[in-house]
């Protein structure tokens, strides 16, 4: 562990070729206040910079994963929110959706407001049974931020979607994977197993061939222009290292050795 529990809002552990990082205010359900805001932020960005992190798996200590920006931490009606979201929201989320490593949320309890899409943001989102998400911020009189209005119609459809948003009612895990929010539904008690063995396999597959999937599926462009990226994009995973002992394995019948280099990545 890099950094011990106690008065740090994240908690990060390095397991081998891949970090696992919480959100660590259980006391307050993982909470997103300001300074957990910047040291998320922070933990991000020190795992895009660092060659030997192939993976991120994100949760929460305690009973929760994260109950949404913290409103007993200086929120009061009458700011200028649009400023907060543009100087620490979104940098966090864009930091989170442009990791050059594949991502894995691991949602125990609640999710709600940005903690949901925090959570939803990820690659691939694990939720135990005992979990769910809510689109909380029309309770209070807000949109949903933190990437929500971009993901959920994608993810739910518009209708569901749009139901969320306006509703604020929770979707429990079953439900979830259910309706295509969520990747898998699993008893809590093996939800971490599932999250590491899934970290683990991660770490071993061709990362920039990974990362760039994430950005071609998420462009949502039209046909033609969605064509022009995947030419685009597969002439920067053609130039990788892991692409070229794909190759050699495959004729050498044997089981490919991918680093995870990028194309040009003199770090590796």
């Amino acid at each position: 562990m890099d950094q011990q529990a106690g008065g740090q809002p994240i908690v990060v552990e390095r397991r081998g070729t891949w970090h696992l990082v919480r959100l660590n205010r259980p006391e307050k359900m993982n909470a997103l206040d300001p300074a957990t805001v910047a040291a998320l932020r922070a933990t991000l960005e020190a795992a895009a910079a660092d060659a030997g992190c192939r993976a991120l798996v994100l949760t929460g200590s305690g009973r929760g994963f994260c109950s949404g920006a913290d409103l007993s931490a200086g929120l009061e009606p009458g700011q200028d929110l649009g400023s907060a979201i543009e100087t620490s929201w979104n940098p966090l989320i864009r930091a989170l959706h442009g990791l050059p490593v594949p991502t894995i949320a691991a949602v125990n309890g609640i999710a709600a407001g940005a903690g949901a899409n925090l959570a939803l943001g990820c690659d691939i989102v694990l939720a135990g049974s005992s979990a769910s998400f809510i689109q909380a911020f029309s309770r209070i009189g807000l949109i949903p931020d933190c990437g929500g209005t971009y993901l959920l119609p994608r993810l739910v459809g518009a209708a569901r979607a749009r139901a969320l948003a306006l509703l604020a009612e929770p979707v429990g895990a079953a439900q979830a994977e259910a309706w295509g929010m969520i990747w898998k539904c699993l008893p809590d008690e093996a939800l971490m197993a599932e999250a590491e063995r899934l970290a683990s396999s991660l770490a071993e597959r061709p990362t920039e061939a990974l990362v760039l999937t994430r950005q071609a599926m998420a462009a949502g462009l039209p046909l033609d222009a969605q064509l022009d990226l995947e030419r685009d994009l597969q002439r920067r995973a053609g130039f990788t290292a892991d692409f070229a002992e794909g190759v050699a394995a495959f004729r050498d019948k044997r089981p490919p050795r991918f680093t995870g280099a990028r194309a040009g990545d003199r770090r590796a």
